[in-house]
């Protein structure tokens, strides 16, 4: 399986359990991701929902800042692939 980067993490809400990932390829609802740090793989998850500007969407491309909702704590700079 490829995996293919399509962003960072750039913000956590920790209340809320949501990261906001500034995305570099396009990303969709359903897409499976996971999140890296330093060359190290911390968790996998399916992408649920996605907002963008306090709207729900079902897909993002390049440049857009999503916010969504996470499985476990992330810290800023931590990279996301979509697994392929």
């Amino acid at each position: 399986m490829a995996n293919l980067k399509v962003g960072k993490v750039v913000h956590y809400y920790e209340k809320i359990g949501v990261a906001v990932v500034d995305l570099n390829k396009k990303l969709k609802v359903g897409d499976r991701i996971k999140f890296v740090r330093g060359g190290a793989d911390l968790f996998e998850q399916e992408v649920c929902s996605m907002e963008f500007e306090h709207k729900k969407i079902d897909s993002a491309k390049k440049g857009e800042s999503v916010g969504m909702k996470v499985d476990q704590k992330v810290k800023n700079g931590v990279e996301v692939y979509k697994i392929e």
